[in-house]
């Protein structure tokens, strides 16, 4: 039975990150290492505030699991043992992980999943003035991108950067920022700038509106959404929902739920908090499954793990087996 170690880790980011609720330099991963002999699988959670975790609370939770592991607990058990989260996730894809070595079977094949390909991530461009936006935007000559909005003068962010980039797709997250009274606004100045999707326009659970007023772009929920439990109250709501393993718990239920609201007609985007390739290779095996990747965050720190993952501008590539599955 698996040996468990669990190690607080730290990530420069590239410059600051900065969305509507803050701005953070660095990003704290948490890693779990389940050893069995020379067999080890991983996994890597980001604790979040926005949903009362703390990194402290994190690793807590996970090194509690260390004797029930050793007895036997096995992923399927893990999923009534513990709730979803950033604990949940990381020894959830670390028993993905060393289920795959020990039987030398891929990640995808025993989830039932197809092989991943080669897919193109959303490239994301942090909350700032409307030019210094449009100058990030500019620069960094990526094909997809999403605009971190969410503060008063939105619609002239989105107005200075589809100037700075006429040909590149766009999406926004307002990550909870926008009102009942601006909503409207908002999502026309979105569709006006050729906007494609825009991420959790409203406070979660303050959302029942966009239910009532016309939607002119597509709509995704992140913050209201997080498990299966989670889903029914987002129809008629929302056009697709944003899956994030360190929100469902996990590759098992983030599974589950994608599979779910594809069923209930919902679009989906696969998502991530800013941490490693390592968080990164369990959701792109959901990648087949989306319309929108957004699978940035090694992009967005001043250095990643090694071995991580490839990336070509914004095409990203499954992960070898050294890094992960």
């Amino acid at each position: 039975m698996p040996a468990l170690d669990a190690f607080v880790e730290r990530f420069p980011i590239r410059g600051r990150f900065t969305i509507a609720r803050g701005s953070k330099t660095e990003a704290v991963v948490i890693l779990a290492e389940l050893r069995e002999g020379d067999t080890v699988g991983r996994g890597e959670c980001v604790p979040y505030a926005r949903y009362g975790e703390s990194v402290e609370g994190v690793l807590a939770a996970v090194e509690a699991m260390a004797a029930p592991l050793a007895a036997g607990l096995d992923r399927r058990a893990l999923q009534e043992r513990m709730p979803p989260g950033a604990a949940r996730n990381a020894l959830d894809c670390a028993l993905w992980d060393l289920e795959a070595k020990r039987v030398g079977v891929p990640v995808h094949e025993l989830a039932g999943l197809p092989a991943p390909e080669p897919v193109v991530t959303a490239f994301t461009i942090s909350l700032d003035t409307p030019e210094a936006m449009a100058q990030a935007a500019a620069a960094c000559g990526r094909p997809l991108l999403k605009l971190k909005l969410g503060m008063p003068g939105d619609a002239g962010r989105l107005a200075a950067v589809r100037a700075a980039v006429p040909g590149a797709r766009l999406v926004v997250d307002a990550n909870e920022g926008w009102t009942p009274g601006d909503v409207a606004e908002n999502l026309a100045a979105c569709a006006e700038a050729g906007v494609e999707l825009v991420e959790q326009p409203l406070p979660a659970g303050a959302d029942a509106l966009l239910a009532e007023i016309a939607r002119p772009v597509a709509v995704c929920a992140d913050e209201s959404v997080h498990g299966r439990d989670t889903l029914g109250r987002l129809i008629g709501r929302y056009d697709a929902i944003n899956v994030k393993l360190d929100k469902t718990g996990g590759l098992t239920e983030a599974l589950a739920l994608a599979r779910e609201a594809q069923a209930a007609g919902l679009d989906l985007m696969i998502g991530c908090m800013v941490a490693t390739s390592l968080a990164m290779a369990p959701a792109l095996l959901l990648s087949p499954l989306a319309r929108f990747v957004d699978l940035d965050g090694p992009l967005l720190l001043a250095r990643d793990r090694e071995p991580g993952l490839r990336y070509e501008g914004s095409l990203v590539y499954p992960p070898e087996p050294a890094l992960w599955g």
